[in-house]
């Protein structure tokens, strides 16, 4: 064979050429990427629902909640005569429990009374001894925990040596439409428990 018949030799360096990804593969991983990432968008916006709720507006955040952290009630000032018999009144609100909400539940109850003057006051119906259920007795005109004989006078103060403090005052607002107004014709509650069985007022 002659020299003009040999076959060339490459002498370049060069790696082979590779094709630059198609469309199809391209869109493969688009569709890869979007499958994964709304399922861990949804997870995690169901997981974070809890504290978002909460953030707009407090735990329990019902209809009828305008003022943070307070529960509109049933009754009305005018249902409270000045120095007249505690009245006793359930708190009804919006649960929220993890994920669920639990509307108009009965989370508590509390005492009022108007004091000579207009004011008016609130208190925990539970007994600050070790959590029963305070009663009025209109006979002897006081507070009364027959679990174990602890007693109290109208304005909350104890009176044996029974319980280990005062009975728990709330906070209690006059409104109209949900804002403060002295003259309006809506009870708001700021409704706590507290720690039982010690001397200091402590929320839980």
């Amino acid at each position: 064979m002659s020299d003009a018949e040999a076959p060339e030799l490459s002498t370049s360096a060069d790696p082979p050429a590779v094709d630059p990804p198609g469309r199809r593969e391209l869109l493969a991983a688009a569709l890869s990427f979007l499958l994964g990432a709304v399922p861990a968008a949804i997870g995690g916006l169901f997981f974070l629902d809890p504290i978002l709720r909460r953030s707009k507006g407090g735990g329990n955040d019902g209809g009828d909640q305008t003022m943070d952290g307070f529960v509109k009630l049933d009754i009305t000032p005018d249902n409270l005569v000045e120095e007249g018999p505690p009245v006793a009144s359930t708190v009804i609100a919006d649960l929220d429990d993890a994920w669920n909400r639990f509307k108009d539940v009965p989370i508590g109850s509390i005492w009022l009374r108007r004091q000579q003057g207009g004011e008016i006051i609130a208190f925990n119906s539970i007994c600050p001894h070790l959590g029963c259920s305070i009663n009025f007795r209109r006979g002897e005109n006081d507070f009364h925990c027959p679990c174990h004989a602890s007693s109290f006078d109208l304005d909350g103060g104890t009176t044996n040596d029974t319980p280990p403090r005062d009975m728990d005052s709330l906070e209690i607002v006059v409104a109209t439409d949900g804002r403060p107004d002295p003259n309006g014709t809506e009870l708001w509650v700021k409704y706590q428990n507290f720690r039982r069985g010690t001397p200091e007022k402590k929320p839980i």
